[in-house]
């Protein structure tokens, strides 16, 4: 039983650490909150370990910045969402 509970323990703070991942960053914008959505980066080569080069890189392909994300250390650049939500 011990070892049962051990292993939902586990799933429980994985699938939290895969959900926190995903969430769309949020920013403020001229005193309101404006959400942020994400997009791979097409040009970023290998593993992402400088936050500058990938916002760099991110900025050359059009987006306002990027940073590195998850477990797999990719780039990810960020520009707001326009959208009817937002």
């Amino acid at each position: 039983m011990g070892a049962n509970k051990r292993v939902c323990q586990f799933l429980l703070l994985f699938f939290l650490f895969l959900a926190s991942q995903e969430m769309l960053m949020q920013g403020v914008e001229g005193g309101r909150t404006v959400r942020m959505c994400e997009s791979p980066s097409h040009l970023f080569s290998g593993q992402c370990w400088s936050k500058s080069n990938c916002a760099h890189v991110c900025r050359n392909e059009g987006f306002h910045g990027g940073h590195c994300r998850g477990f797999r250390k990719r780039c990810f650049c960020t520009k707001p969402c326009h959208g009817p939500h937002n």
